[in-house]
């Protein structure tokens, strides 16, 4: 049996460069068709090309990366060094240098990065729609009956609020809604917190809060369907979500945004001193006003009383009929007075009288009253006379210079029917006309044939 040497079986599995490559990146392309990798960009190049090639590490490594420019049209953000990113990718070799590499399909912002851009895209959505309007926002209640409060039982702001609030007013009722501040079911708990207040109209304003946080721990109040029960409360909303220097979209939705918790309380609650203080000002003006009405009806008094006095029903009786005692003595003398003056009225009248009796006078109108009639009748009946005979004569010369006279003589009268136009010339004839001829005893109509002008 032949022996081979060892050298000569290490021979046969020897492989170039080239191939290693090769397998080496089929391995990894068919084992990692694609993956999510988080880290941080660096080395971050954008040569003429259009490519971005950079480095993806973390603490203890780190991997190139190639992203073709075909890729780039979903990108959202512009690539940075020192940005935490995630990218979906698959694992290559590029086989000229064996380098191991990443081919990038899509990159996002990691952590904050993605949470600030949709928190922006959502703004601009609720902006847009009108959510944030001033004409919208509600003012709150000077002194409010209750006051709701949205937020976890067991955090240090509801122990915030509750301290304010009985530092401030506390005789105000706090009803506290307990709701998730954290988590993806805390959005759905708030708005139905929300609407739970609306709809049983138990208190005047609510509270939304709660303590600081990163953004991830204060994204509930950047949700959608919290901004919108916010928007379609009734009851006027004071927004207290973290520190001073966060924002969410529950402050800008809000009918008011309070820095802090214990900001929100200041906001809703009265205080409880000012309106003491303002009771007893009221108080006081109230007890000088009083005081002043309570002497000008004294004075009134006074002066009614006196008055009363004056018109007392026995003193005016009594002066009544004093008055009625001189009236009466008045009232007889001027009658007595007025009865001697008409009886030597009606003395002179009458003597006046009979020096103008119509006895006399009568009698003798009335024999020139007969006289005249008799002449009337007289002057009458001779100028009655005189017309008879002036009306005969009249008749007489009307009727000899009457037109009919003529034509009982034999004669007659020719007239134009259209206008009633005697005809006295033949000049108004031509032939064809129709002529009225009026005789003594009727009249007839003829049509002319012939014209003799001469």
């Amino acid at each position: 049996m032949a022996i081979t040497p060892a050298s000569a079986s290490i021979r046969r599995n020897i492989i170039t460069v080239t191939q290693l490559n090769r397998e080496t990146s089929q391995l990894l392309a068919e084992h990692f068709l694609s993956v999510l990798v988080e880290g941080e960009l660096s080395n971050l190049s954008t040569p003429s090309s259009g490519h971005i090639y950079f480095s993806l590490k973390d603490a203890n490594a780190q991997v190139r990366c190639a992203m073709f420019r075909t890729q780039q049209r979903r990108l959202a953000f512009k690539p940075e060094n020192g940005k935490q990113v995630i990218v979906k990718a698959q694992v290559s070799l590029y086989e000229p240098r064996g380098d191991y590499q990443l081919i990038v399909e899509h990159i996002e912002e990691a952590g904050d990065g993605a949470l600030r851009r949709a928190f922006d895209a959502l703004k601009l959505k609720l902006s847009e729609q009108g959510l944030f309007d001033a004409a919208h926002k509600q003012s709150l209640p000077t002194l409010p009956r209750t006051i709701g409060v949205i937020t976890s039982p067991s955090g240090a702001a509801i122990r915030d609020i509750l301290t304010v609030l009985q530092r401030r007013f506390a005789a105000i009722p706090v009803i506290v809604y307990p709701v998730a501040v954290q988590g993806d079911n805390a959005k759905h708990e708030i708005a139905r917190a929300i609407a739970t207040a609306n709809r049983l109209k138990q208190c005047d304003v609510i509270i939304l809060g709660r303590g600081g946080g990163t953004l991830e721990d204060l994204w509930a109040f950047n949700e959608e369907p919290v901004a919108r029960a916010i928007y379609d409360s009734e009851i006027p909303i004071i927004s207290a979500v973290g520190h001073e220097t966060d924002f969410t979209i529950a402050d800008f939705a809000a009918d008011l945004r309070a820095a802090t918790p214990s900001a929100a309380a200041e906001h809703a609650s009265p205080d409880q001193q000012q309106w003491l203080s303002r009771f007893i000002y009221l108080e006081s003006r109230l007890q000088q006003h009083l005081q002043r009405k309570l002497n000008q009806k004294q004075q009134t008094l006074d002066w009614l009383s006196q008055r009363l006095q004056r018109q007392h029903p026995g003193q005016k009786l009594a002066r009544n009929a004093r008055r009625m005692t001189e009236l009466e003595a008045r009232l007889k003398l001027a009658m007595h007075t007025r009865l001697r003056h008409m009886s030597g009225v009606i003395e002179a009248k009458t003597a006046k009288l009979w020096q103008h009796n119509p006895a006399v006078t009568i009698s003798s109108h009335k024999q020139r009253q007969d006289y005249l009639s008799k002449r009337l009748i007289a002057v009458a009946t001779h100028k009655l006379e005189q017309f008879k005979q002036r009306l005969l004569n009249s008749s007489q010369t009307l009727h000899a210079v009457s037109p009919l006279a003529t034509l009982n003589r034999g004669y007659a009268m020719a007239i134009q029917p259209s206008s009633g136009e005697i005809i006295r010339s033949t000049e108004q004839l031509k032939l064809g006309d129709m002529v009225q001829i009026r005789l003594a005893q009727g009249r007839f109509t003829s049509q002319i044939k012939d014209i003799d002008r001469g």
